[in-house]
């Protein structure tokens, strides 16, 4: 593992990334996998049911596509993409547990270079915990947003 200043990977700040680290990236797989570490002090941590409800998987999946993408651009600051939804979200178990480290593993199966779709698998030791197909947008062009928030 690398530890990886997520801030410089990702287009986010904390507490919204939920990305721990990069383990590995391989273009010629064309896969990424990075891991997650649960704790009270995560985002979404739910004292009730002592971790983070497994929707929130999706997300993991989704800041792991834009690990891939900030190495694909040459490490260069990461550009905002979308997400533009998933299919067949599925979670096989009720939430992430708290002490628990999971990893979260894509492996992109379609690309144009604007939309993009991984087959993504989140897992703990040898359990698969969540998988899904993810679809993405990353425009080829720098998008002013803040010029377009304040139109």
């Amino acid at each position: 593992m690398q530890n990886y200043d997520m801030e410089k990977v990702l287009p986010h700040s904390y507490p919204m990334i939920f990305v721990d680290d990069v383990i590995s990236y391989n273009f010629e797989e064309r896969s990424v996998e990075t891991i997650v570490r649960i704790h009270e002090d995560k985002i979404f941590f739910d004292k009730s049911i002592n971790g983070v409800p497994a929707i929130a998987g999706i997300e993991y999946m989704a800041q792991t596509l834009g690990c891939y993408s900030y190495f694909r651009n040459g490490e260069k600051p990461p550009r905002i993409g979308f997400l533009l939804g998933t299919r067949l979200y599925k979670n096989y178990i009720s939430h992430f547990e708290n002490g628990e480290t999971y990893k979260v593993k894509a492996k992109e199966i379609f690309s144009d270079n604007e939309l993009v779709s991984f087959e993504c698998l989140i897992y703990n030791e040898d359990t698969v915990c969540a998988e899904a197909v993810i679809n993405a947008y990353l425009p080829s062009n720098d998008l002013n947003l803040t010029g377009m928030l304040n139109e």
